[in-house]
């Protein structure tokens, strides 16, 4: 039985529903994608991100992107940050993290790429280890 029960209508065109892991994935995704201030009535919803993303990757801005990203983990309760590294190639903004998922603690790893051209964000998930 599944412990999270959610609906997705992007890219599905039967099954709306998602479960569990995948559940958890979108929901992240969305965290990112969403700007802050960006759904009306909710100015509190998204994430700050984006506005630093096409500034230098100084030591500051790349202290303020690591803050959000720990923000927006952080507020998924599913979630907890283990570690976290950013780096950057050209026009594209590379976060790696590990993350434990719970209930069931599996850790896994987390790239999440910003990429400046397209204006998008990734994100691919490589599982790293279960207690």
């Amino acid at each position: 039985m599944a412990t999270f029960t959610g609906m997705n209508t992007i890219h599905q065109h039967k099954k709306f529903t998602l479960t569990d892991f995948e559940l958890i994935k979108r929901d992240l995704l969305n965290a990112f994608l969403i700007r802050e201030g960006e759904i009306a009535g909710r100015p509190d919803l998204g994430t700050k991100i984006w506005s630093f993303i096409f500034e230098p990757l100084i030591d500051e801005v790349k202290t303020s992107i690591e803050n959000e990203v720990r923000s927006v983990i952080g507020g998924d309760p599913r979630l907890e940050l283990d570690s976290l590294t950013l780096y950057s190639n050209e026009n594209v903004v590379i976060i790696e993290t590990a993350v434990v998922v719970l209930p069931n603690r599996s850790v896994e790893e987390l790239r999440i790429t910003f990429d400046q051209r397209t204006n998008t964000v990734s994100l691919k998930w490589y599982k790293l280890r279960s207690f």
